[in-house]
Formats: C-alpha cells, sequence, structure tokens
C-alpha cells in the first residue's frame, strides 16, 4: 500500500490493462497492471516519461477509452460503468479545449454555464478562483496561452467539481504561464479539492504537489507523499574545509566515506551533519560549508525510470477537445 490503511482515496485504479493494435498490426501494451491510489484533498502528481501510459490511464478513467482488464473507483463508485453517478463531481482537461475566439472569456464561460445549468453565480466565481476576474472582458484571441490554459481550468471549475484531473496543462506554456498555472493548482488543493496533475515537468510539480505517483511502461514505480520519496534514508552532505585532502583523512578515520570533489568533500551517509564539524574541529580544520545534498524529485524520477524506453511512444486514439464535466465548447 503506497498509502496508510484507512486514507480515503478520491481515484483508485487495481490491475488496470490496456492494449493497442499499431498501423502494422502488432499488439502494443499501453497500461499494464497499473495499481493507482489517489488520496482525497491536495495537489497528486500523476508522473512518467513519454509514452509511460499517463494519458491512456487518464483517458480510461474519463470513460474516453476502454480499459482491457482492471477496475477503476471514483469516490467508490465504479467507473466507467456508473460514471454518470459521479460525473458532476469530476471536473477534467484532456488536450486543449475550444473557446469562441471572438468573444471574450466570460461569454464563452457563461455559454457553458447557461448549457449545463449551473447558477449564475458562478462565472463570476470561477474566473475570480483562476485569477482572470481583471481580464474577463477581454476577447479570447487576445488571451495568452497561459490566460486560455486559466480558462480552461475556470470552465471545468462551473459546477464545483471535488476532483480535477488535468493532463499536461503546462505544455507549450512560458515560465510566467507555468507559474500562474501551478498557483492556480496550489489554490485549488488548498480549498480542498483533490487535483490530479500529469507531467514530465519534475521541478514544477515537486512545487505544488502534495502526493505522487510514478509510472514507467504502464507500471507503477513509486506513490506516496513527496516529502517522503524524496527524503527517505540519508543524504550525502557537502564540506567546505581548507586542506581538504587531510580533511578527507580526518573523516574516513572517523568512519566516513568520503570523496574529494575540487575543494570540497562529499560526505555519504551522514545521520548527525554537526559529528563532521565536530571531527573536523577536534583536528583544527574548520567548516565554512556544509550543504545536505537532499535528492529532488527530477532525481528520484530519474533513478526510477532509468531504462524507460520514451520511443516507444503511447498510443492513444483522437481525445475529445472538450473539458469533460464542464460541456462542449464549439
Amino acid at each position: 500500500m503506497p498509502f496508510p490503511a484507512g486514507t480515503e482515496l478520491a481515484v483508485r485504479t487495481h490491475g488496470l490493462r490496456k492494449t493497442y493494435r499499431t498501423r502494422r498490426g502488432r499488439r502494443r501494451v499501453a497500461v499494464e497492471g497499473l495499481d493507482l491510489e489517489v488520496p482525497r484533498g491536495g495537489v497528486h502528481g500523476f508522473l512518467g516519461p513519454n509514452g509511460s501510459g499517463k494519458t491512456t490511464s487518464i483517458r480510461m478513467l474519463l470513460g474516453l477509452s476502454r480499459a482491457d482488464a482492471g477496475t477503476m473507483e471514483i469516490f467508490g463508485t465504479t467507473v466507467p460503468r456508473h460514471l454518470p453517478d459521479v460525473v458532476a463531481r469530476i471536473g477534467a482537461i484532456v488536450e486543449q479545449p475550444k473557446f469562441f475566439p471572438a468573444f471574450t472569456g466570460r461569454k464563452n464561460l457563461a455559454l457553458l454555464a447557461r448549457g449545463i445549468g449551473s447558477p449564475d453565480d458562478a462565472v463570476d466565481r470561477v474566473l475570480h478562483d483562476v485569477g482572470l476576474g481583471e481580464r474577463a472582458d477581454e476577447r479570447f484571441r487576445s488571451y495568452s496561452l497561459g490566460m486560455k490554459q486559466r480558462l480552461a481550468i475556470a470552465a471545468t471549475l462551473l459546477k464545483d467539481p471535488e476532483l480535477l484531473i488535468f493532463d499536461e496543462p503546462t505544455n507549450g506554456l512560458d515560465p510566467a504561464g507555468i507559474r500562474e498555472i501551478r498557483d492556480t493548482m496550489r489554490s485549488l488543493g488548498a480549498q480542498g479539492k483533490t487535483v490530479v496533475v500529469s507531467s514530465h515537468i519534475l521541478a514544477e510539480v515537486q512545487q505544488v504537489a502534495d502526493t505522487v505517483s510514478i509510472i514507467g511502461h504502464g507500471r507503477l514505480l513509486a506513490s506516496g507523499r513527496v516529502a517522503d520519496l524524496v527524503g527517505g534514508g540519508t543524504a550525502p552532505v557537502r564540506v567546505g574545509v581548507d586542506e581538504p585532502e587531510r580533511a578527507a583523512g580526518v573523516l574516513r578515520a572517523g568512519g566516513w566515506e568520503v570523496r574529494v570533489d575540487g575543494e570540497r568533500l562529499v560526505v555519504d551517509g551522514v545521520e548527525d551533519a554537526a559529528r563532521i564539524t565536530r571531527a573536523l574541529a577536534d583536528e583544527r580544520l574548520y567548516v565554512r560549508e556544509l550543504v545536505t545534498m537532499a535528492p529532488d524529485l527530477e532525481q528520484v524520477f530519474l533513478e526510477l525510470t532509468a531504462g524507460v524506453d520514451s520511443a516507444g511512444g503511447e498510443v492513444h486514439a483522437a481525445t475529445p477537445q472538450v473539458p469533460v464535466g464542464a460541456g462542449e465548447v464549439a
């Protein structure tokens, strides 16, 4: 179990499998026995190399593609068989939705709201939630890519869903646009919603996600709290000190594994960095730098997915250009 027993889950899959037939008639496995758990509340990163099965998994979960085997649940309800029972609680963006270019952001959302029966005040509420309140009356065609993506997120919020699923929401965005989407996701998670974000931009996910699942070749490789995945075990310590060679000898004599890296030392397996300072000071070697080299999510990701062949390519049918649960935008 990647999460403690009793954790309330928004999404669960077990033994999920999907294969496709290529143009040459060969069978290609896109998802193979995927066991996925997404806790309720907060932001969950769904990570994997290109072709690892992320989009295929999302499409099966939303009823846009049929699984060959396995089970799926959203809020404890079996999907896709009973998807109509929970669809009002879900908002999702799979690829880019379409809006009327000549209409303002507000008018585009008003048309959607009218079509799905959302209350009159929903449009202003969701525009505020995604930070577009002051730009709502500008034409959609004048929006930056980041603003267009935030309007798409606003569309998914019209029915105030509990679960939001975003597939690669920052693709093609500049740093400012990425920050805007990141802030929006963090805000939604802080409101108690469950936000599942599929991405390969690890630095961005680490800044926003509370929990993650990492997949490769359609299988789960790791899952849990971000803090646990990047903080497990002991981390190397970088030490800046005069006379690094002599200092290395002192530390090796004390039982540490040490390597000299230029004018600094890297000490492995450190549980208490203060002991390094004391051992060196006893020999009149004084530390000017002591930095724990904790791994980040990208390092964990690369170690887990080493050898995963992105050239295998995830195969999937054309994706409808609509935000799921918000209604179609022509």
